[in-house]
């Protein structure tokens, strides 16, 4: 019987959704008669030990997962579990996504004092986020909104909305949901406000390419809409090239045309000024992931991203 090693972060919501992914490759593997057990190791990244600087300033994409794809190429472990929206574009040659479950609610929400929405903060408010994107958009939907720079788990956030005399913060609604505590979610904040994060929502699981009894495993998790939708955004962040400096957003939805042909999406992209004050937002129908998301980048281009790009230097 092998025994499957699962790298993953140590926050109380990284080992929460990997153990509920764990769980369900147990389902999988035992319903498939596959003889396998696990075991989950924590590995501390950079974005973990670097809490008092911004991400932003802190390095490029993949600061909370390169530590462990290097535990994936040293053999130490045989599987990650990751949000989506912390894996780069590109993957270290060798390791591939092996998996990605279906999706859970990619919007932004609002936490707040009072239990107020985002339309009734006051004048002035200032709200807790690291995120540049949510800054962002936030500005450009309410530029009166101060920003307040905010680093650690959810929990640690939550408490600072007390703590640090805060009106709001913004969260990712999935975190939310996988931690169960929906009840503290004052607002949604719908993406024609604040378009998510790449992959935000969706979980990668991430193996070596040459791991063909994890890939067979992982096969059986997989959720189609979900990776075709995430593939798409992920496209576009790799043609804009984003890191951490630039806010950058994509969310790509799926319909089906009747059951014929391929599911087409439409996917909406967005690139700013970490202020607020430039944004400049394009969205594209297709059945293509990988095209549909680099017509949206390009779009972006031709009407200004790439000063925004070269400006600032990458995404949020």
């Amino acid at each position: 019987m092998r025994t499957i090693i699962v790298g993953t972060r140590q926050s109380a919501l990284a080992l929460t959704q990997t153990n509920q992914v764990v769980e369900r490759l147990r389902e999988l593997a035992r319903k498939s008669g596959i003889e396998c057990e696990f075991e989950i190791r924590k590995i501390v990244t950079k974005g973990d030990r670097i809490l008092d600087v911004t991400l932003s300033k802190v390095g490029g994409k993949g600061l909370f997962v390169k530590e462990i794809e290097q535990a994936l190429l040293d053999r130490e472990t045989d599987l990650a579990v990751h949000s989506m929206k912390d894996m780069p574009a590109v993957l270290p040659e060798g390791l591939v996504i092996g998996a990605v479950p279906e999706r859970v609610d990619p919007r932004d929400c609002l936490v707040t004092t009072g239990f107020r929405t985002l339309r009734d903060l006051p004048p002035g408010a200032r709200i807790g986020t690291s995120s540049l994107r949510r800054a962002c958009q936030l500005k450009a939907y309410r530029p009166d909104f101060a920003i307040e720079s905010i680093r650690g788990n959810i929990d640690s956030r939550l408490r600072k909305l007390e703590s640090e005399g805060l009106d709001a913060i913004v969260l990712a609604s999935a975190g939310i949901a996988r931690m169960g505590w929906q009840v503290r979610i004052c607002d949604y904040l719908p993406p024609d406000i604040c378009l998510p994060a790449v992959g935000q929502g969706a979980l990668g699981i991430e193996c070596r390419a040459d791991d063909t009894f994890v890939l067979e495993l992982l096969a059986k998790l997989q959720h189609e809409p979900t990776a075709r939708a995430t593939a798409a955004e992920r496209s576009f962040l790799a043609r804009l090239n984003g890191g951490c400096q630039v806010p950058i957003a994509a969310y790509a939805t799926l319909s089906d045309a009747g059951g014929a042909g391929p599911l087409r999406m439409k996917l909406a992209g967005m690139v700013g000024a970490p202020d607020g004050s430039s944004l400049l937002r394009e969205s594209a129908a297709g059945a293509d992931p990988e095209e549909l998301g680099t017509a949206v980048a390009e779009a972006l281009l031709a009407r200004g991203a790439d000063k925004l790009l070269a400006e600032f230097g990458g995404e949020a």
